[in-house]
């Protein structure tokens, strides 16, 4: 069974609001035009409390009773089927976009699992217009960015931007400043580790952390992408 759907309920709450509906309202959208006989006004309050979670077919029901996308119900998405799904888009279209058998897509889906090629990558980014960030998180392509910035910053930076522009798909400039920065903070961490003063960085601690988290340092300074 699929793991439950990041789900915004104040969100929900707050687009009805605007639009003038009562929970009663919103339950007959979905059951009239979307087929979801079952929805009572009860569902919706239940939802919009934190008291129970709609399904995948529900919030793309829901959404559509709001006169919204997805997304706008939803958290951040982390997975294959929560972008997709946040996008509104359906499976068949991911799938015939990216050159894949319905069932492979599935079975990607099901998994958590993205087994495409670098073709089928990169057409799957352009079918759900994904950012460089989730992109990369989707793929499977998190583990060899972080090899890639560890080594940018703890070696010269410079010998890896063109390696790391080419797995995010980033002109090279927009990474210059973002790795020299990560450099310079990272050696400031060894540096501190090699004082005397060093205190409880003197095991190295601060840098193996810094390490661990480089990914979410890296994007953290480039907040756009």
């Amino acid at each position: 069974m699929p793991e439950p759907l990041p789900f915004n309920a104040r969100a929900a709450r707050t687009l009805r609001e605007k639009l003038g509906m009562a929970p009663g309202h919103v339950a007959y959208g979905m059951r009239a035009s979307f087929g979801m006989a079952h929805i009572t006004p009860e569902h919706v309050t239940a939802w919009e409390q934190g008291l129970a979670l709609p399904t995948a077919e529900e919030l793309t029901a829901l959404a559509g009773a709001l006169w919204c996308a997805p997304g706008e119900l939803m958290g951040r998405p982390r997975t294959l089927r929560e972008h997709r799904l946040a996008r509104g888009i359906p499976a068949e279209d991911v799938a015939r976009g990216t050159g894949l058998t319905l069932e492979a897509y599935h079975r990607m889906e099901e998994t958590g699992q993205w087994t495409g090629d670098k073709r089928q990558s990169a057409a799957l980014g352009s079918v759900l217009g994904l950012p460089a960030r989730d992109f990369i998180a989707i793929t499977g392509l998190e583990d060899e960015l972080a090899r890639l910035l560890t080594e940018a910053v703890s070696t010269r930076w410079q010998a890896h931007v063109r390696a790391i522009a080419k797995l995010v798909a980033m002109d090279r400039r927009v990474l210059q400043d973002p790795l020299r920065s990560m450099q310079q903070e990272y050696q400031l961490l060894m540096a501190a580790t090699l004082s005397r003063g060093g205190g409880t960085t003197a095991s190295g601690e601060a840098g193996r952390r810094y390490v661990d988290e480089i990914v979410d340092h890296f994007w953290a300074r480039l907040p756009d992408h």
